[in-house]
């Protein structure tokens, strides 16, 4: 929270806080002190024979200390005023401001989550802590009236069947979502096989939620390339899902046995990131490897045909913090929902959040990342090699897409290394 860059055609301008103004301040005290005994000196030392010239030349310097006592008030408080603007701007450009319960059409149920509570029994010893603060997201305040309409729901009733809205706000930063005193809308799971049957099973499209989608059954969402990484994924009956990490189609698809190999220590849990429908954690299982698969709704069910697979998901977006300990995965699997919108400090964001939640020895896999110009790829690269990870495979290959183009996809196997602090 040291500065904040605000980006304004080619340039950048940036607002130093608090360090520039104190030092500001500090010269400028500094400067008065210094003035001040300077004239008083000057007024005490000086020995002027005639008295009315001595009392002439004390009037003179006090009126002079006066004055400069007037001029560095003033800077001092065009200073704070300053500074308030700062504070200001940096909070509208960060979202770091709190929200203001006293808005019209603010929803009762969010003014009840957000308020303080005093723990009953005063300060926890083993905490510290006196109240129960809500968590919310920062960025809930830049979409107060969505989040409003997201509390807007009968205490103890049904919750309204509004999962995209909650999607929408996630989306924008909104996370963590405030928590709700209402019923999720309940779906029976009807068919669901036992696992590891359940790996390669289709049950009932109706133990699905559909609303919010413009596709309403499986059919449809295979006939659809719903990202890069998912052209029919939901067909695991006899697509190319079926083949998927068991056979290659191209020099950058790496097999789940020959990455397993490559792991010291043995791999037993790994943390998948934008996985799809699930396929690369089914192989996993079936290799005894327990898998997390980080995926929203977007366009399809993902997380509730994870869950159908017997398989474990985790609806999380990038931007936010990984709900996990440090050093507890033995691989991290992404894809292409690495790509953070092409900025170069979100992406090293989350590569150290990835470094964190991965421990010592553990494999990195770069899935099929498609570097769309050179820059991406370079920028990728240097990322990756400010970690100082062990390169045990990398790819670079190209592939013809829909349109006839060749496109630029990496795909690499890192380990990370022990690091001596």
């Amino acid at each position: 929270m040291g500065s904040v860059s605000l980006k304004i055609g080619d340039g950048t301008a940036r607002f130093k806080r608090a360090s520039f103004c104190s030092s500001a301040v500090n010269v400028l005290m500094l400067l008065s002190v210094i003035t001040t005994n300077l004239f008083a000196l000057y007024a005490f030392t000086s020995s002027p024979k005639d008295p009315q010239t001595t009392t002439h030349l004390l009037h003179h310097t006090q009126k002079n200390i006066s004055l400069i006592s007037e001029q560095v008030s003033l800077i001092l408080r065009q200073i704070e005023s300053s500074q308030k603007k700062l504070d200001q701007m940096e909070k509208q450009l960060l979202g770091y401001e709190s929200i203001d319960l006293s808005r019209p059409n603010i929803a009762n149920e969010l003014k009840v989550y957000l308020q303080h509570h005093l723990l009953p029994l005063g300060k926890d010893s083993r905490t510290g802590i006196t109240e129960m603060v809500a968590s919310v997201g920062h960025s809930c305040e830049k979409s107060v009236d969505l989040l409003s309409q997201y509390m807007n729901y009968k205490v103890n009733g049904p919750c309204p069947d509004d999962w995209s809205l909650g999607q929408k706000l996630i989306l924008r930063g909104c996370e963590p979502l405030p928590r709700r005193r209402c019923f999720a809308k309940t779906i029976p799971k009807v068919g669901l096989q036992p696992f590891p049957l359940s790996l390669w099973k289709n049950v009932s499209e109706k133990i699905y939620s559909w609303s919010g989608l413009a596709c309403k059954n499986l059919a449809c969402l295979n006939s659809k390339k719903l990202n890069r990484d998912c052209a029919g994924c939901f067909n695991i009956i006899n697509g190319y899902e079926t083949q998927k990490y068991v056979k290659v189609r191209g020099k950058n698809d790496f097999l789940v046995d020959d990455v397993l190999a490559m792991g010291s220590g043995g791999i037993r849990i790994g943390f998948d990131i934008g996985g799809g429908s699930g396929t690369f954690a089914a192989r996993m299982a079936e290799r005894n490897v327990t898998i997390v698969t980080a995926t929203l709704n977007t366009d399809a069910p993902f997380n509730e045909f994870i869950a159908a697979r017997g398989l474990f998901p985790l609806f999380l977006s990038l931007d936010h913090r990984f709900p996990f300990y440090d050093n507890v995965f033995d691989l991290v699997r992404a894809v292409n929902g690495l790509d953070v919108g092409g900025r170069p400090e979100k992406l090293e964001f989350l590569m150290f959040d990835i470094d964190r939640i991965l421990r010592a020895g553990g494999l990195y896999w770069l899935d099929n990342y498609y570097c769309s110009n050179d820059d991406k790829k370079r920028a990728l690269t240097q990322i990756i090699e400010q970690f100082g990870y062990k390169k045990l495979k990398w790819v670079v290959g190209e592939k013809i897409n829909g349109s006839g183009k060749s496109e630029v996809y990496l795909s690499a196997v890192l380990q990370k290394p022990v690091r001596v602090r």
